[in-house]
């Protein structure tokens, strides 16, 4: 029997992280909200190095259903590699991503398709009323502040992955292969015909997986992958300091001058150090803008392995 190799109009994709409990649900809700619109699409769940039983349900769903595609990464490479193992199989027309643990609800699907043909290509969930703890939310929010900050973009802590995207952008992203992955910069970075879409945010179907380290971690890596100002900042902080290490300087000379310091060799030493010092982590800020550059360009690791699929 020929194999159809017509692309669909739907692409899913879903990284999954112990998750095993859920997918019976994610898949049947998404496959109600999606047929009725059109029969060609096709789901990707992307099993990211999960401890559970995550992979063995893929595979059992995927037997039953041949519209559903399984990949199993070699290890646990992250969320954002783990979309982009999804995303580098896509074949659809539109391209769904959505984490798996039920808080993207798949019953918006139709809405962000339908404001899409309204001449986006793409359609950003914004969760309107978070059911994320408080903790969470601050954390978050404190996180896209800093990091507009940094970027000199603007950042919405209420928008994440879920969306809709238009093959095209997908394409686009998918030639962006940096080591550091955060999906929702990258899809700011290409442009095109962006708009938000308000969507009913539920409660978490587990106890999240991220722990404060791993978004700590996450953080990190986001803000020095997509922002050298850091080291700017450093460079300004260095040249700040032996500008406060000059005017000591000045004012240690008029006190030794009229007297006040009578202790031998404690001025030279003061400004030496303190200029030095300053002078120091300025060059060591310039030098770090190159060298953080140049560790970007210079490693070619894969971004995942893929250890099995389903098909």
């Amino acid at each position: 029997m020929p194999v159809d190799t017509t692309p669909p109009l739907f692409s899913i994709v879903s990284p999954v992280y112990r998750a095993e409990q859920l997918l019976d649900e994610l898949v049947a809700r998404l496959q109600a909200s999606i047929a009725p619109i059109s029969e060609a699409y096709e789901i990707i769940l992307v099993d990211d190095g999960s401890a559970d039983g995550s992979w063995a349900k893929i595979q059992a769903l995927a037997a039953l259903e041949p519209r559903i595609l399984g990949l199993r990464l070699s290890r646990n490479f992250g969320q954002h590699h783990a979309l982009t193992a999804g995303l580098d199989l896509a074949r659809g027309e539109w391209v769904v991503v959505m984490d798996c643990d039920l808080q993207d609800r798949p019953e918006e699907i139709p809405r962000l398709y339908q404001q899409a043909l309204a001449g986006y290509d793409v359609v950003l969930a914004s969760r309107a009323a978070r059911q994320d703890p408080w903790l969470k939310q601050t954390a978050s929010r404190a996180f896209y502040a800093l990091l507009s900050y940094l970027t000199g973009t603007q950042q919405n802590p209420l928008i994440a992955n879920f969306g809709i995207y238009h093959s095209r952008v997908i394409a686009t992203i998918g030639q962006l292969r940096e080591s550091i992955r955060y999906f929702p910069t990258m899809v700011r970075w290409v442009g095109f015909q962006q708009t938000t879409m308000p969507v009913e945010h539920a409660s978490e179907g587990r106890p999240s997986t991220y722990s404060f380290s791993r978004r700590l971690r996450l953080a990190t890596d986001v803000i020095l992958a997509y922002s050298d100002k850091p080291l700017r900042l450093t460079a300004y902080f260095g040249l700040l300091l032996s500008g406060g290490a000059f005017l000591l300087g000045l004012i240690t000379l008029l006190r030794f001058a009229i007297g006040q310091i009578t202790v031998p060799g404690y001025t030279s030493l003061l400004i030496a150090i303190s200029f030095f010092s300053g002078l120091i982590i300025l060059v060591l800020g310039v030098v770090g803008l190159y060298v953080g550059k140049i560790f970007e360009s210079v490693r070619h690791r894969p971004l995942y392995v893929i250890a099995d699929r389903t098909a």
